[in-house]
């Protein structure tokens, strides 16, 4: 009886040890500084002062080199895109490893813990070198034994529709731009290129590639257009996000297959450059993709200004849908220099506050071209973790958090 015993104290005391050398690995979950707000904390005095607006959370997270996305994972990791590949952190912005992955430009996470990262290979193809974009599927990113590259999938072999056509040299002008991980861990993964032909029976550059979890291609989203800019088009597509998103839910999770995309092109003009696109089962066409017509519902006595105001956006690079009650829609501007938000009916604004003598949406959107805290230079990624807006300011090197006044404690 007293051996049980005192195997049952070492075997606690190691548990213990180990359980505590967690956060080495794993990261805090935790920030201990998370509540320390600046004091000039409100956005527009014209509005509600000191009342409504989202307020920087110190420290601000620098050191990066020219960050473009970032990201919260189902493990409570921060994971941003810089010039130096893959940044993991903890929630505290204590860097924990970097992973050179050449040309990153957009990271994402499954269900399943798995990282995929949209970046570039250099390939030897029938004896010439191609520079091709790619997605990388890294597992255990996180562990101290990582990460392990599960797989590379490289274009233009990773799209079905390609098998019979040989490489050309306009696929080295193809980009991976935006990876959506849905709920079964199958995954999107947008594109943007030169090529958008819609009678070949290749798919179009300008696509969205869908793949289930093993990495194998299904379809595309056939029925957007390449070519023509429309509320249901698929040109110069800079990011995609969906309904599915950390936190990790047992039940209650969103198997919806809806997706918002931004359109970033440069070289047109574009009406609408923020697509709500819903999938429908059609009985006689199949699966087809269409926009969302509710949003054209401007309810002028609910907000002043709409996710689908015309000529709103010039150059958005990034979308995040908050998995949370509010289902918040926050997109980046990098020309505007600028945080959107909007709700899930496309009013741009939060509810007023119990009490208040306002009726409409509150405007919350911030930003313009600087350094300081409610400043950006040119925003390339956007999250939102645990009531907690996270914002990639790529000129500024830095990631910078932000909390709605009314959510602080």
């Amino acid at each position: 009886m007293k051996f049980n015993k005192l195997t049952s104290i070492l075997l606690f005391s190691i548990l213990c040890l180990g359980l505590s050398s967690c956060d080495f690995f794993w990261g805090k979950k935790t920030d201990d500084q998370n509540a320390q707000i600046f004091k000039d904390g409100r956005i527009d005095p014209n509005l509600i002062p000191n009342k409504l607006g989202y307020v920087p959370i110190s420290p601000i997270w620098t050191g990066y080199q020219n960050p473009v996305d970032v990201i919260i994972g189902y493990d409570e990791m921060v994971y941003v895109i810089d010039d130096r590949g893959l940044v993991v952190s903890d929630q505290t912005g204590a860097v924990k490893k970097i992973i050179p992955i050449l040309g990153a430009t957009d990271v994402a996470q499954d269900r399943r813990l798995h990282i995929y990262v949209a970046g570039r290979v250099n390939k030897m193809v029938n004896g010439k070198m191609y520079n091709l974009p790619a997605v990388y599927h890294l597992a255990n990113v996180a562990l101290a034994s990582g990460p392990v590259f599960v797989d590379t999938l490289i274009h233009p072999f990773c799209d079905k529709s390609r098998n019979t056509i040989a490489i050309r040299p306009a696929d080295e002008k193809v980009s991976f731009t935006g990876i959506y991980a849905r709920f079964d861990n199958s995954f999107y993964v947008t594109r943007t290129g030169t090529i958008n032909d819609i009678t070949s029976t290749a798919y179009p550059d300008n696509t969205i590639l869908i793949f289930d979890a093993n990495g194998k291609n299904l379809t595309n989203t056939n029925t957007l257009n390449p070519t023509q800019p429309s509320l249901k088009s698929c040109v110069g597509v800079s990011a995609i996000a969906g309904f599915t998103a950390p936190p990790q839910k047992v039940t209650g999770v969103s198997t919806s297959n809806d997706f918002i995309i931004t359109q970033a092109d440069q070289n047109r003009s574009m009406e609408f450059r923020t697509l709500w696109i819903q999938e429908v089962n059609d009985p006689d066409l199949g699966t087809i993709y269409t926009e969302n017509t509710t949003l054209l519902d401007f309810d002028v006595t609910k907000a002043d200004s709409f996710l689908m105001d015309s000529y709103k956006f010039k150059n958005p690079q990034d979308v995040f849908i908050s998995p949370d009650a509010n289902g918040y829609i926050f997109v980046v501007d990098a020309a505007l220099h600028k945080v959107y938000q909007f709700t899930p009916k496309g009013y741009e604004g939060v509810n007023p506050p119990v009490g208040s003598k306002y009726t409409k949406q509150v405007i919350a959107s911030f930003g313009g071209l600087g350094s300081g805290p409610f400043n950006f230079n040119e925003p390339s990624g956007v999250c939102y973790y645990g009531k907690t807006v996270y914002v990639a300011d790529k000129k500024n090197n830095r990631i910078i958090r932000f909390k709605l006044s009314t959510d602080i404690e």
